[in-house]
C-alpha cells in the first residue's frame, strides 16, 4: 500500500514537467531513416527493375548456306583422291575416282564449296549412297561466319530476336581473350532431328551430339564484326585472339533472354 501512495505522488509531482520528453535515441533515428530509404529504394526496384537471364546452349560456327555430305553413285574400290581437306571446290570437281565393273567413275561436288572431311581413301571400298566427303556451301574461304545454337524445345520460346549473344569458342582461352559477341538473327519453329541437324552441318556424330537430350530448336546467331580484331569479329576483350577462327568449330552460346518484372503486380 505504501508503495502505491508513492508512486502516485510521483506521478501528480510537477517537478520534471518542463523536462523535454526524448522519443528515441540519436542512434535509433539514424537506423530508422537508413530503414525506410531502404524500403523506398526496394519498392521502386519492383516497380520499374528487371531481372536478366541466360539460356546456355551448345552450337558450333558454320556458314549460313551449311553443309552437305557427298556420297557416292556407284559401288567400287576408290582409286585415286582429287581433293583434300579445306581446299575450295566448284560444282562439278571431281573429289575422287571408283573403280566399277563398267570402268571407272568420279565423284563430283554438287555444289561449291569448301572441303571440311574426306571419308574416302584410296584403295576404301564404298557402296552406292556410301558417304565420301563433307562439303561446306561457301563461294569463298572469306565468306562471314555465323553460329548455330541448339536450344530445348521447351526453352525456344523465350528467346528473342536481336537477343545478344557470348560465345565461349572451345579452343579460345577464355581467361585470355574473352567470349565472341554475337546477336540472334533467326529462331527455328520446329525441333530438328538428328537427320536434319547432320544434313545441315553435313556431320553425322554432330547430329547425333545435338539430340543427345531431345531434338533441339536450331537459333541462327549473326557474329558482331569487328575492323580492330585479327579474327575479324567483335570479342569482350578488346583485340581477341591473335588468329582466324574457323568454320565448325563448337562453341557455348550464352543468350541473354528478355528481361524479367521481379514481381508481377494484379490490378482488379
Amino acid at each position: 500500500m505504501q508503495f502505491r501512495q508513492k508512486a502516485l505522488a510521483k506521478l501528480q509531482s510537477p517537478e520534471e514537467l518542463d523536462l523535454p520528453v526524448r522519443y528515441a535515441r540519436p542512434q535509433g533515428g539514424l537506423v530508422l531513416a537508413v530503414t525506410v530509404v531502404v524500403m523506398a529504394v526496394a519498392a521502386f526496384w519492383a516497380v520499374t527493375g528487371s531481372v536478366s537471364s541466360k539460356l546456355t546452349s551448345p552450337g558450333i560456327l558454320t556458314h549460313p548456306q551449311g553443309s552437305y555430305v557427298l556420297q557416292s553413285p556407284v559401288a567400287g574400290q576408290v582409286t585415286e583422291i582429287f581433293a583434300k581437306e579445306g581446299q575450295q571446290l566448284r560444282a562439278g570437281a571431281p573429289v575422287l575416282k571408283v573403280r566399277t565393273a563398267q570402268g571407272d567413275r568420279a565423284v563430283r561436288a554438287v555444289a561449291p564449296g569448301r572441303v571440311t572431311s574426306l571419308v574416302g581413301k584410296i584403295g576404301s571400298v564404298v557402296t552406292m549412297g556410301a558417304d565420301v566427303a563433307s562439303v561446306e556451301r561457301v563461294q569463298s574461304a572469306h565468306e562471314p561466319l555465323v553460329a548455330m545454337v541448339y536450344v530445348p524445345s521447351r526453352s525456344a520460346a523465350t528467346v528473342p530476336v536481336g537477343a545478344d549473344v557470348d560465345l565461349t569458342v572451345q579452343s579460345v582461352p577464355t581467361q585470355q581473350y574473352g567470349v565472341l559477341r554475337g546477336k540472334v538473327k533467326a529462331v527455328g519453329r520446329a525441333p530438328q532431328s538428328s537427320r536434319q541437324i547432320a544434313g545441315f552441318l553435313g556431320d553425322r556424330e554432330l547430329g547425333e551430339q545435338f539430340t543427345a537430350d531431345g531434338q533441339p530448336i536450331a537459333v541462327l546467331v549473326e557474329l558482331e564484326r569487328s575492323k580492330d580484331t585479327k579474327s575479324g569479329y567483335k570479342w569482350s576483350n578488346a583485340d581477341g585472339p591473335p588468329n582466324a577462327i574457323g568454320s565448325m568449330t563448337p562453341v557455348t552460346g550464352a543468350i541473354h533472354l528478355t528481361a524479367q518484372r521481379p514481381i508481377d503486380w494484379l490490378l482488379p
